[in-house]
This record gives C-alpha cells, sequence and structure tokens, in this order.
C-alpha cells in the first residue's frame, strides 16, 4: 500500500480546515497507508545563525531527519492549514524550513537544486475567513507550496479552499464546508 503523509497544522480544535481534511482522510484511507504529523506539536523552532551553522557542519538533530524521510519516503502528501496573513501559520513555514535538508529533500546538480522526494501529488487544504481567491496576490499559501513542490520534487499541487468564511452565516459556512469535503472526496478517486 501506498504512503500517504498529512501534514496537520490547523490551529484550532473547532476547525474549518479539519473537517475538509477528515473528509480527505477518509475518501483516501482505503489506498495509503496513512500518518499524520501535527506541526503544532512537533515543536520546532525557526533556523537561526546558530542553527544553520551546525546544518552546514552535518549536525542536525535525528529528530528532524527522521521528519525529513518520511516526507521524502511519502507517495502523496496532504497539508492541512488555515489561512494566516496571506499565507499559513508561521510554525507550518517552520516545519518546512526544519525539513528542507539538503541529502534528505533536495540536493544538487551543480547548477541547480533537484528534488529528492518520491511524492506525486500534493493536496493543500485551507480555509480563509476573507475573500481571497486561490492564486490572487493574497494567497501566498498556495503559491509557496508550489515553489516547495518544486524544489523538493514533490509534484503536482492541488489547492483545495474555500473563502469569505467570516462573512457568512453559520449555515452557509457549514454549506461551503460541505462542498469543499465533496470535492476533496471526489479529488481522492485520482490522487
Amino acid at each position: 500500500m501506498e504512503r500517504l503523509l498529512v501534514i496537520d497544522s490547523c490551529m484550532r480544535p473547532e476547525s474549518r480546515t479539519r473537517k475538509i481534511l477528515e473528509a480527505a482522510k477518509e475518501a483516501l484511507a482505503s489506498r495509503y497507508e496513512i500518518e499524520s504529523i501535527d506541526v503544532n506539536a512537533a515543536g520546532l523552532l525557526p533556523i537561526t545563525p546558530e542553527v544553520l551553522a551546525e546544518r552546514t557542519s552535518g549536525i542536525v538533530p535525528e529528530p528532524i531527519v527522521a521528519l525529513a524521510r518520511k516526507i521524502a519516503a511519502a507517495d502523496r502528501l496532504v497539508v492541512a492549514a488555515p489561512f494566516w496573513d496571506m499565507s499559513f501559520p508561521a510554525v507550518l513555514k517552520t516545519f518546512f524550513e526544519n525539513m528542507s535538508l539538503f541529502g534528505e529533500t533536495f540536493t544538487d546538480n551543480g547548477e541547480t537544486c533537484v528534488g529528492l522526494c518520491r511524492c506525486k501529488k500534493v493536496m493543500y487544504i485551507t480555509t480563509r475567513g476573507m475573500n481571497i481567491e486561490t492564486g490572487s496576490l493574497r494567497d501566498q499559501g498556495s503559491s509557496y507550496l508550489q515553489a516547495l513542490s518544486s524544489l523538493w520534487g514533490l509534484g503536482e499541487v492541488t489547492t483545495v479552499a474555500v473563502w469569505n468564511l467570516d462573512y457568512l452565516s453559520p449555515e452557509e459556512v457549514d454549506n461551503k464546508v460541505k462542498e469543499a469535503s465533496s470535492l476533496v472526496k471526489a479529488l481522492a478517486v485520482s490522487f
């Protein structure tokens, strides 16, 4: 069975993003062995000059290397994160920064970086309170994941997003989340 890695950066217990993620996991469970990483619980710190010096010297804590290897070995990735300050929560950026390990998730060929990940598809699930469509200038989360996919060799990135949720009635929000949940189930067929 192929391996699917979920990178969960949902911030609230009642997360609208998590509701859509759960629908995706349910739809994908029959085709993939699913493992989840809760980036909030991982407790990773941003890369500092001291950490960079250690990395340059080849010193990387084994738990970070192990997480990077899980990403590199995954056949598919699902990233779930709420829209946060025009992108996604800083904890997710910190996670990705820690996972960008030379020799694990990418290398170079003497001219440019080359991805080492076996993943062929990424699904990015997000919910936005504001009226910001995917691909707009204010949506930096989708473009970041596309750039990261290019660096790590992750393959096609599909964004599933609903927006303007902070300005809708509870019933309208529920309907939008249900529509997105139906969409991820439909996408799961060929994911």
